[in-house]
């Protein structure tokens, strides 16, 4: 489906989507450099900067270990990216001396991983993120410290044909809508309309 923005937007925040199919050729260094480049400027509370990256590239020592983690459905088509990164974010941070709960390591990494996502696609390449994933798995096999929360795994890689898509996903190969500012944005409280168009709408 075509993507039309209701307001004003940069192209970049309209053309970034999740496909599933991957041609899975390899990932220049370069690439992953600046993607993690865009991912470490991103905003955190206190600078702290919780967000942790691990990955594996398509044919290395890790790929198989990563593509096992993965629900049986997702691994079907993240098998064929160019790249499976796990995202981690540090549980506390250091303020004035103190080590102190970090309460928006979730937030901030959302954040860093946004700026991957759309610097990739800057790139020419997509990113894909996962929620399907056996956590528990992850946190042993990849030595993962109980310090950090483990957020999702991000497949990326360049987008493919159809054909070269597992069949039970074809149907839903395309970018998604979104739902209007209207439902998303209120004045004080939910349910309050925030703009006046809405208003005089309403």
């Amino acid at each position: 489906m075509a993507r039309t923005p209701d307001h004003p937007v940069e192209p970049l925040f309209v053309d970034r989507w999740s496909p599933r199919s991957f041609t899975g050729e390899p990932v220049p260094d370069a690439v992953l450099a600046s993607a993690f480049e865009a991912a470490r400027w991103a905003p955190s509370a206190s600078n702290a900067q919780p967000w942790r990256f691990l990955i594996a590239r398509q044919g290395d020592a890790h790929w198989e270990s990563y593509v096992s983690l993965l629900a049986p459905r997702n691994a079907l088509w993240a098998s064929h990216a160019s790249a499976l990164i796990v995202v981690l974010s540090e549980l506390t941070l250091e303020r004035r001396g103190a080590i102190v709960e970090n309460v928006s390591h979730s937030f901030d990494a959302g954040a860093a991983w946004t700026n991957f996502a759309h610097q990739a696609l800057l790139l020419g390449w997509h990113t894909h993120g996962i929620g399907g994933f056996d956590r528990d798995a992850a946190r042993e096999r990849l030595e993962i410290p109980d310090t950090f929360a483990i957020e999702t795994i991000v497949a990326l890689g360049r987008q493919g044909a159809l054909d070269t898509l597992h069949a039970d996903f074809h149907a839903g190969e395309s970018p998604s809508a979104r739902r209007p500012i209207a439902e998303t944005v209120f004045a004080g409280r939910l349910g309050e309309p925030a703009f006046a168009g809405e208003r005089n709408a309403a």
